[in-house]
């Protein structure tokens, strides 16, 4: 170890090499300016000076001014307020309302939790036992249209995906059971906030709020016309009937909602911690500084990986969801190419082309998130001048490097697998060797005129 005095940050530091042995010292970074606010509450204790000096940040090099309205919210006197959450707090207050995401926010200290003696849950579990009792008397008048149907054998698989439809319900248990680990995602944020924030000298802006507010107000009105419009060209029209199916269907993408506001963070956050890193090295060079950005982005990796962990049953079952919503309505659509196309099929193609749409938001949203928090991270870092550096802040800049290779940034459902564009691919292949299987099938049964003849013909011999 060596010990010299650095006339940047006007205290002595210390640089040790990585043992070969340790594969997580990456993760033991703690930054610079959490050590600072140390020793100032250590040598002013009686004061009280060091604590204001460690409550308001003082600004960096090469950053904006804070605002009054940002050191007002950096000096604590309204709690913990998180942009992101207050970015995505539409989708946050829609999934509640539907029973979804039965979280609590305590003003005073901004920490989310789950917690099953709450308002929140007696809400979300009066909601869903009225949905169960509401479904349950129209899944038992699907099965009855099901067993009295006589037809052709794609007109069964029709009737069948009505049922089908109705298996977003188990979405609001599945979330229930998650959400005491969406919420420690969201807290998570709070912290990474925290620390860009003594990092960097100002707030992290995302500018989502407008987005959010957009996906909360038009994606559920959207969801109850493309219901509507099933309802009206393939079945008899009840509008007792059709409630619960909208209900159902706002709930599938609204969480779909969610998954784009959460993978749009993470991406925006990428773009903007790189950018203030690249900025900040235009003016300061100590190795101190690339060590706080490290830590940083070690924070960010670790949202992106949780936020696949934190959500890992509900989006599996989602995304098999609408492979199988996607299969039967792409079938009942191609069995109708001998007799043409007819009004019916006008709720199959919206129903095909909403699911398919879906299902590839979230492969691509994650995909872009993971994309900019690792790979578009490391091409900054590529890009970094080091010749006029010191060898301990050139030393840092390659400990950044390996740390982006050795942390993965994929978002990961629970081990399953991989959200990316080759899922969205795999599945559509899968999706193909079904048809042909179910087109094979359906060559295969003679139609009942057909079969009369036949019967005929024999007959007479």
């Amino acid at each position: 170890m060596s010990l010299y005095f650095n006339a940047d940050t006007l205290r002595f530091e210390g640089t040790m090499r990585e043992p070969k042995r340790n594969r997580n010292v990456f993760l033991d970074v703690k930054p610079v300016s959490e050590q600072n606010a140390a020793v100032t509450n250590a040598a002013a204790p009686r004061t009280g000076q060091g604590r204001r000096h460690a409550a308001v940040f003082s600004n960096r090099v090469g950053f904006p001014p804070v605002t009054p309205k940002e050191a007002f919210v950096n000096s604590g006197a309204t709690g913990q307020k998180s942009m992101v959450y207050e970015s995505s707090k539409p989708i946050y207050m829609v999934l509640r309302a539907l029973g979804v995401f039965p979280y609590t926010r305590h003003a005073a200290t901004g920490e989310t939790v789950f917690t099953l003696a709450s308002p929140a849950m007696a809400y979300c579990a009066l909601f869903f036992l009225l949905l169960t009792v509401y479904i349950a008397f129209i899944l038992a008048n699907r099965i009855e249209i099901v067993r009295t149907l006589e037809g052709r054998f794609e007109e069964s698989v029709i009737a069948y995906l009505f049922i089908v439809n109705i298996l977003p319900m188990l979405i609001i248990p599945l979330m229930w059971y998650e959400t005491r680990k969406v919420a420690g995602v969201v807290n998570r944020w709070i912290d990474f906030e925290t620390v860009y924030r003594e990092t960097s000298g100002r707030s992290l802006e995302l500018n989502l709020r407008t987005k959010a507010q957009l996906i909360a107000v038009l994606l559920p009105i959207l969801c109850s016309v493309s219901v509507a419009i099933t309802h009206v060209t393939m079945v008899d029209f009840k509008l007792l009937q059709v409630i619960p199916y909208c209900v159902l269907d706002t709930i599938t993408y609204m969480m779909g909602g969610y998954w784009y506001m959460t993978c749009e963070t993470l991406s925006t956050t990428a773009k903007i911690l790189a950018d203030d890193f690249q900025r900040a090295l235009r003016h300061v060079g100590p190795a101190a500084k690339v060590s706080e950005y490290r830590s940083l982005w070690l924070r960010l990796s670790k949202l992106a990986r949780e936020t696949g962990f934190s959500t890992c049953y509900t989006f599996t079952f989602i995304c098999l969801y609408l492979f199988f919503i996607i299969t039967l309505s792409i079938y009942g659509l191609m069995s109708q190419i001998s007799d043409g196309f007819g009004v019916k099929d006008i709720g199959l193609a919206v129903t095909a082309f909403c699911s398919v749409g879906l299902l590839f938001y979230i492969c691509d949203e994650a995909h872009y998130a993971s994309f900019n928090v690792r790979t578009n991270f490391q091409k900054k870092l590529l890009m970094v001048e080091l010749s006029w550096m010191n060898t301990d802040a050139q030393t840092e800049i390659n400990m950044f490097l390996r740390a982006t290779e050795m942390n993965p940034s994929s978002i990961n459902l629970g081990g399953f697998f991989d959200v990316n564009r080759t899922l969205f691919k795999s599945l559509l292949a899968t999706m193909v060797t079904y048809l042909v299987v179910l087109l094979q099938f359906q060559i295969s049964i003679p139609d009942e005129p057909s079969a009369m003849l036949m019967h005929g013909n024999s007959s007479h011999h």
